[in-house]
């Protein structure tokens, strides 16, 4: 079956793409979930508006994602939430959560997107949180998470 990528999926293909994938991954697996739509003749639109979303959130060069990772490693993202008496949190921190705090931290803007948390942040600590800027650029972070 063909079907358009609407989301960059791994082994796959990126956004935008046109990809021939069994029936039943696509209709059970990729299009509920919205990682792809069927495609159609009608479907060559929908892969350039895809393409042109993607140019918009996409750091465009090698260079500008590098000088981008360099900015993020020098910021330090401190994050205040709400938290009990032995350091769980009420919840979890997501990765809007963290964009704000690195522009609270005076960072540069960063689609949540991005954004890649290995393991959900429910506790006060120190955590590893990784930003995807480029396919071949990706920036580490330490984000502290505080009790407020």
């Amino acid at each position: 079956m063909k079907i358009i990528l609407t989301h960059e999926v791994p082994g796959l293909g990126s956004a935008g793409e046109v990809v021939e994938v069994k029936d039943g991954y696509a209709r059970n697996y990729l299009v509920p979930r919205g990682f792809a739509i069927r495609w159609t003749k009608g479907g060559q639109k929908d892969v350039d508006a895809i393409r042109r979303a993607r140019k918009i959130h996409e750091i465009q060069t090698l260079e500008a994602a590098t000088a981008v990772k360099g900015q993020l490693e020098g910021v330090q993202v401190k994050l205040a939430v709400r938290s009990g008496d032995a350091g769980r949190l009420f919840g979890s921190v997501t990765q809007a959560d963290v964009v704000e705090a690195i522009k609270a931290a005076g960072g540069p803007a960063v689609d949540k997107r991005a954004v890649a948390i290995a393991s959900p942040i429910k506790t006060v600590g120190s955590h590893k949180v990784s930003v995807k800027l480029h396919s071949d650029v990706v920036a580490n972070l330490d984000v502290a998470v505080v009790a407020a």
